[in-house]
Order: C-alpha cells, then structure tokens, then sequence
C-alpha cells in the first residue's frame, strides 16, 4: 500500500482505530509529519488532538543517524551499541542532547504557547506518527506519555519497519501499523506526496481540532494562549476590560456571508472609531484561523482598522479541499467569494462606509487581485505576504489600489514571481523582501516585519481613498 498523501493515511489509520472511540481517547501526534495523521484520527474518534515531542540525537557529524532521542520530562533513550560502534564520548552526547533540549523547550512553545499539557492520567492514549522507521524517537515519546498514568497507550501509524514493529509494540498495549514491510526503506517511499510539514500547517491542524472539538462539546474553543510565539508578541497593557457579562465591541464576532446558496464563515472585529476594514484571503489550504494572518489582524486592529478574517470555502468544500487540493488552486472561484464578501460588508450598517483593503496570502493574494479589479471604487489598499500574484492573469493590469507585495529573501522563486506580476501592474506596487525570512516567514522578527509593514500601508492608503472620496 501507498498513501495518497498524510490526510489519507490517517482517514485509513482511523478506520483501524474505531474499536478505541468509546473509551474516550486523546490523540497525542509527533509533530510535523504526524500531526496531519493525527488531525484524521482526532476527527474521526471526536477526539481532542495534542502534540507529543520529542527529539531525535544524530551522531556527532551525521545528525541523520540517531542514537538516541528526548522527551519531556527528563526521558532520554540512547542506543547504547551505536553509541560504542562510533566511539561517542559521553561528552559529545551530553551537548547534543543540551542543543536538542533547546529545541524541544521552543517546539513546546511554538507548537503550545501558554496552554497546559493535556491531563493523561486514567485516559486511553492514541499516539501517532506518519511512519515508522528506527523508533527511538517513538520510544521516547512512549516512555514520557507513561510517566503520566494513563490507562493504556496505543500507538497508531500508517507504516513502519518490521523489525521496528516488533520491538515497540513491548513498549505499549496495542501497536496498529497498516503495512510494516520486511524491506522497509525511509517513510517517504510509501507516500506518493511526502512533502515536508511546516510549523504554520501544525498549528493550523491544531487550532482547526481545537475548533471542531469546541463545537462537537457546545463550547467555545480555548483561545491559543497570549504568550504564544505562534500568535506573536503580546498586545500592549491598558486594552479594554468590559465588565463581566457584558460583550467588548472590540472583540471578534462570528458573522455568516450568504454567498448564492453557499454559507461563508467569518470574524468581524470592529475596533472603534475604525477608519476603514481589511478582508483577509486566505489560501493553500488555510482558513480563518490561521495564526499567522490572526497576529496580522490584531496588529491591523491596534492601528484602528477594522478586520474580517472570512473562510472562502465551506467546511464541505474544506473536506473535499484536503483530499483533492484542487479547490485553494481555483483562483476565479475564491476570488468570486471574496467580491461577495465584500459586497456583504458594503451593506452593513457599520462597515457600509468604509473603505477596503485586502491582506492576500499565497494563492489567495491573487484571489485579492482579481477581486480588486472587479470592485475598483470599493478597494483601496492590497497587501500580499509570500503571495503569488503571478496567478492573477490579465487582471493584474486591471487593479487600481496600490499594492504591497511583501516576500521573504529566502523565498527565491516566489520573489521573481512577484517582480514579474508588478511589472504587468499599473497601479502604483512596492515590492518589499524581508531579508533571511522564508516563505512562511517563521523567522523571529519577520512576522513582526510583515504585520508593521502591513498596518503602515494600509493606513497611508486607505485613509487617502477616503480622504479622496469625501472631496
């Protein structure tokens, strides 16, 4: 068997997994690539999904041959025959073991903020990873889950090596593997797409379970906590405290847009005295709920703008989206969506007069585009981040508000990309790179960069459309 990609084996893994939903489970996934794995079991069990580190110890000189590996709580494995073959000095070991612990420590805070582990005591554990090859990283993680007490521990994934297999399935109460083939290889060779996971994607896998167990519960999601890296700095002391019971007018509020027949989800936050909004067109996958495009907004709202973070897919289009990935690709139809989006926000009462400003990210920076043509009078302001406007076509010649086009120096590819769509544009475009930043701008500081950057442009410029439409 090969799997389609990560979402899929974990759909397969969950069928496998079905026996475990009435003890009330919780799903603890080995981040990057297992955390997509884990998303499927959660949702399928109506289970919570958490994170479990831990970190492999590579070989002085060759990091991809481990020896060992960390976890929380003080657990180290350490395969003691590898460690005597290659002649690793107790030292050695000690400053890998001291550089992975620093690593550990900032995944728990990337991936966690400010949020508690999850109580495990009595509980029936499911962990899971997107394979299995050597297994002293899933060892560690085993050996730290049982300093917890849980009731039992099942570890859960789509492939592993036989051998492998055999020798965990003594460390836990029931091991299901869907293939452990004889000649095993690497993990990626049962994959037909094994892209590499990114730190934004697990924490939009996480904020997205968190989301859909709140609602199956009738509650509200816990909010990511307010010193978590993901969601960057904390906002300034002296913010609004409304008095208990009473809801702040400066909160976000979940609204519907009617699109047709289709129902959009979406956040309005209205700071006020606001002096215009900024729709957020999210793509690749994401949704309003991303943290990154979150850290943005709450920047935007600090500088008295007022924003609207909006789904442009349905949560059934979002299902069929994760198998197929077709629909993030369909540019005409998300940027159909957001005219209508905004169209919505020109009828309301308290967002009629202002004007509007789009935040585009990778495809969905085109989707913003090409709205931008179609509302000319309506759209004052355009601000892309790692975005492709290439995918905009012939509408590029067509926008009229300026355009910010915002690239990490990493991201090498995407920059010329965007050079050659401002060259097609004829309305006044910067292009801006933040140096050292990759793609998803991960980098300390750069989010930073973005956010301000963002907020300066959209005041100077919608504050300048409204001016110029008063006179």
């Amino acid at each position: 068997m090969v799997f389609k990609d990560r979402a899929a084996a974990g759909r397969r893994l969950a069928e496998s997994l079905q026996e475990f939903r009435n003890e009330n489970p919780i799903v603890l996934a080995l981040p990057r690539g297992g955390v997509p794995v884990g998303y499927e079991v959660a949702r399928a069990l109506n289970a919570p999904l958490d994170v479990m580190i831990a970190r492999k110890l590579g070989a002085p000189g060759q990091p991809e041959l481990g020896i060992g590996a960390i976890a929380p709580g003080g657990v180290r494995v350490l395969n003691e025959e590898a460690i005597d073959m290659l002649g690793i000095r107790e030292a050695e070991i000690e400053a890998i073991a001291a550089e992975e612990e620093r690593e550990l420590a900032r995944r728990l805070r990337r991936f966690r903020g400010d949020r508690p582990p999850p109580a495990l005591r009595g509980r029936t554990v499911i962990l899971v990873d997107d394979g299995l090859a050597t297994g002293v990283t899933a060892k560690a993680a085993i050996r730290a889950i049982r300093k917890e007490e849980p009731r039992r521990i099942i570890f859960a994934v789509p492939v592993c090596a036989s051998d492998t297999a055999r020798s965990l399935s003594e460390e836990v109460d029931a091991l299901v593997c869907l293939e452990a083939p004889p000649s095993f290889g690497a993990v990626g060779l049962w994959y037909q797409n094994f892209e590499q996971t990114s730190d934004e994607e697990v924490l939009e896998w996480l904020e997205r379970a968190r989301e859909e167990t709140a609602a199956v519960e009738g509650r509200e999601a816990p909010a990511t906590g307010s010193n978590s890296p993901a969601r960057g700095p904390n906002p300034p002391a002296g913010g609004p405290n409304p008095a208990a019971g009473r809801p702040n007018p400066d909160d976000p509020r979940s609204v519907t847009v009617t699109a047709g027949r289709i129902r959009l989800q979406g956040d309005l936050r209205i700071p006020t005295g606001a002096r215009g909004i900024v729709l957020f067109a999210h793509g690749s996958g994401s949704s309003r709920f991303s943290p990154r495009n979150r850290f943005v907004a709450d920047v935007l709202h600090r500088a008295g703008l007022a924003t609207f973070l909006l789904d442009l897919l349905t949560a059934k289009e979002e299902s069929i989206d994760r198998v197929t990935a077709a629909l993030r690709f369909n540019i005409g139809l998300l940027a159909e969506r957001l005219v209508e989006a905004t169209d919505w926000v020109a009828r309301q009462p308290e967002t009629g007069s202002f004007r509007v400003g789009y935040f585009g990210s990778s495809t969905g920076a085109a989707a913003a585009l090409i709205a931008a043509a179609r509302r000319p009078d309506r759209v004052g302001a355009i601000v892309s981040r790692g975005g492709r406007p290439d995918l905009a076509g012939p509408a590029l010649s067509e926008v009229r508000a300026p355009t910010l086009l915002i690239v990490g120096g990493e991201d090498r590819q995407v920059i010329e990309l965007n050079k050659g769509a401002m060259a097609r544009m004829r309305a006044p475009a910067e292009l801006k790179i933040i140096p050292g930043a990759t793609h998803l701008f991960e980098e300390p500081g750069a989010l930073e960069q973005v956010a301000r950057m963002a907020s300066d442009w959209f005041v100077r410029h919608l504050d300048a459309a409204g001016q110029a439409k008063a006179a």
